[in-house]
């Protein structure tokens, strides 16, 4: 039976990450860094004596997709069932005489892991870039509410005063480590290798060593120091995680976007463009927060693909293929899924809606309590035991439940806090939320000068 050929099977071919992005992991860009990958090789070996400097040059003038078709490719590949094979005699067809030298010493994974590894770091360089966009939001967030008073939420419940650009400098802080991460991981964990069959290098001869760093200083990259015929899956395992990880943090940001839209909260919403956008078929009235929506979907895929990335660590001997045919769809999955991600993230963040009213509004529901601490810690402050204090605001807090009443006309009349704590200063804390803010602003003046340092 033919197979059915469709031009958008996935999502992600139309739908989901940016076009740089698809660019890079599109068949013709990895056609195009195997064919990098064998000239590097044969350059290696030209260097050392071993092939003729013409066959080398002649390899890396046709280590184009000018000359190799992916067609071709794929008529070798029908007829003989081994992909890099197929490639190989494809590109040998167009060097002639120099064909013969092309894989030389190669086993077909020094070819696959070290075109992924280059393929790797390039997308790598994507995501840094569109982290920094969005770490350049959240920075200009931060400033221009640094002075905004919010209510702090614990459980879900009111819990006591808050400042909003303190919730924007825990995510900014968050996000500059994952740059951080992203920065490490691309210049110490993605590695190519040249090892052979089992990872002797025996079949590139006595000046393998040399051919290998020659090659991998061609290509830009980190060679292994050493590996079977597989690079270690720990170490992509370690790019890999980190993207997971990154995943959640937006995740976990997009969520609360979503619980500070709600009707009932209001305090921020997605940016909508009300003269076109539609929020629902039916509803004409909604603006839904639909990016921070579809990042916590995404990062649930994400999280999903941590037991493959953690399954390919383990390999039998020095190979097998269990690995292989989930990576296929594992790489491009998670680099596109995370572009879109942060492309959505940096749209929520870069237009972020900030309702200042509201803020002051729901500080003030709770009737009083959310200054219950602020009171505590001042009767404890004034000479009133700690303990007693609390239970003293425990049981008036309970007693403004109950009767539905402003905590300050409960505590304006009771005795034992005025033995501590005079009327007018009670009032002063009911009437000033923004003085109870701790090192709210200097922790804030630390993360964004860690910020600023680290996108310079």
């Amino acid at each position: 039976m033919t197979k059915k050929k469709s031009s958008c099977l996935h999502p992600i071919d139309w739908r989901y990450g940016s076009e740089e992005m698809r660019d890079i992991f599109s068949r013709e860009k990895r056609l195009e860094l195997l064919l990098k990958v064998e000239a590097a090789i044969a350059y290696g070996h030209a260097m050392v004596g071993n092939i003729p400097k013409k066959a080398a040059e002649e390899i890396e003038k046709k280590a184009s997709l000018k000359y190799v078709k992916i067609k071709r490719v794929d008529e070798i590949e029908s007829e003989i069932s081994h992909d890099i094979a197929s490639v190989v005699r494809a590109f040998a067809e167009q060097c002639g005489e120099y064909g013969r030298f092309i894989h030389l010493g190669a086993t077909s994974n020094d070819i696959i892991d070290t075109a992924e590894a280059v393929r790797t770091k390039e997308a790598l360089g994507l995501v840094e870039e569109k982290i920094i966009k969005v770490i350049k939001n959240l920075i200009s967030i931060i400033k221009e509410h640094k002075n905004t008073v919010c209510v702090g939420r614990t459980h879900g419940s009111q819990a006591v005063p808050y400042s909003f650009g303190h919730k924007i400098a825990i995510w900014l802080d968050e996000m500059v480590r994952h740059l951080e991460n992203i920065r490490n991981l691309s210049k110490n964990r993605v590695m190519g290798k040249l090892s052979g069959a089992v990872g002797t290098r025996a079949a590139y001869g006595v000046h393998a060593d040399r051919i290998v760093q020659m090659a991998m200083d061609k290509l830009g990259i980190k060679p292994a120091i050493i590996s079977h015929q597989l690079v270690s899956r720990e170490v992509i395992a370690e790019v890999l995680i980190e993207l997971i990880l990154l995943a959640c943090s937006l995740d976990k940001f997009a969520t609360e976007v979503r619980n500070l839209q709600r009707t009932e909260i209001g305090e921020v919403s997605e940016p909508f463009h009300s003269k076109k956008q539609v929020g629902s078929s039916t509803m004409s009235h909604k603006r839904d927060p639909e990016k921070s929506e579809r990042i916590s979907s995404l990062a649930r895929l994400m999280r999903g693909y941590t037991t493959p990335v953690l399954e390919n660590i383990i390999t039998w001997h020095e190979r097998d293929l269990a690995n292989s045919a989930n990576e296929r769809y594992i790489y491009p999955e998670i680099f596109l899924t995370i572009d879109q991600m942060l492309v959505d993230f940096d749209f929520v963040t870069g237009g972020l809606v900030v309702k200042m009213e509201q803020m002051k509004k729901n500080l003030e529901i709770s009737k009083g309590l959310v200054m219950a601490e602020a009171i505590m810690t001042e009767l404890a402050k004034n000479g009133m035991n700690r303990q007693e204090a609390h239970e003293l605001l425990r049981q008036n807090s309970m007693e403004s439940i109950e009767k539905d009443k402003h905590l300050f006309e409960i505590l304006k009349v009771n005795k034992k806090i005025a033995e501590y704590l005079p009327k007018n200063e009670l009032k002063e804390i009911f009437d000033s939320p923004e003085n109870y803010l701790g090192t709210a602003k200097e922790q804030i003046e630390v993360v964004l000068l860690v910020a600023e340092k680290a996108i310079k």
